[in-house]
């Protein structure tokens, strides 16, 4: 039986057989028998780590060890307020934070806790004003992007990858879907996360989005 350790886009912990190409965590989320329970994630800093690293092996949902959780793909992690790991992929954390938005002059790359700070404020406002926005077929949104649209309710997130539409499932994604006009979306990824992919930091998609 899976374990209700995958993350959707929404940042939601759902179960689900399909496996994951990425590793993170939130902290501990589970009690002492291994059931993931809903409580608030104690740590801000939500990261996403490579499924391998120094040929380390955990067993999961160790008492009071962290959560082991697992996305889809890199764009899924980040649209759920996540970000590079420190450790595993430092050379993905620093370019990503060479890409926020929030950077000061003559700063190489913004540090992980500033960044975990800006994340944690942003996922907690679902209803920022700086999540709506209006999205054209002749201008779409950059390739990583994750969001919904507001006439067909929170449930069906979307992908937004070379200049076209997809619909996300927790094994892959479906389409290109029809997109013929301006439509208005709730961002999903964070504003300050999509700033830096339009800054140049190009996140992992699964490939059922790149056929």
């Amino acid at each position: 039986m899976p374990h209700r350790n995958r993350v959707d886009p929404c940042g939601r912990l759902i179960e689900t057989p399909a496996r994951g190409a990425w590793f993170g965590n939130r902290g501990c989320l589970h009690d002492a028998n291994g059931r993931i329970v809903d409580r608030k994630p104690p740590i801000d800093a939500w990261i996403i780590c490579r499924l391998e690293f120094k040929g380390r092996r955990r067993k999961l949902l160790q008492p009071g060890r962290y959560t082991e959780l697992f996305f889809l793909d890199e764009a899924t992690a980040l649209a759920a307020g996540h970000r590079p790991c420190g450790e595993c992929r430092l050379d993905d954390l620093r370019r990503f934070g060479a890409a926020w938005p929030r950077k000061r002059a003559r700063q190489r790359f913004v540090l992980a806790p500033e960044i975990d700070e800006v994340l944690a404020r942003e996922r907690s406002d679902q209803s920022d004003p700086m999540r709506a926005d209006r999205i054209d077929p002749a201008f779409p949104p950059p390739d990583g992007a994750i969001f919904v649209f507001m006439d067909d309710g929170p449930d069906d997130p979307i992908l937004s990858a070379k200049g076209a539409l997809w619909r996300w499932t927790p094994s892959g994604y479906e389409g290109p879907l029809p997109w013929a006009r301006r439509r208005q979306v709730l961002m999903l990824t964070p504003y300050s996360t999509l700033r830096a992919i339009e800054n140049g930091y190009r996140p992992q998609i699964h490939s059922s989005a790149l056929r």
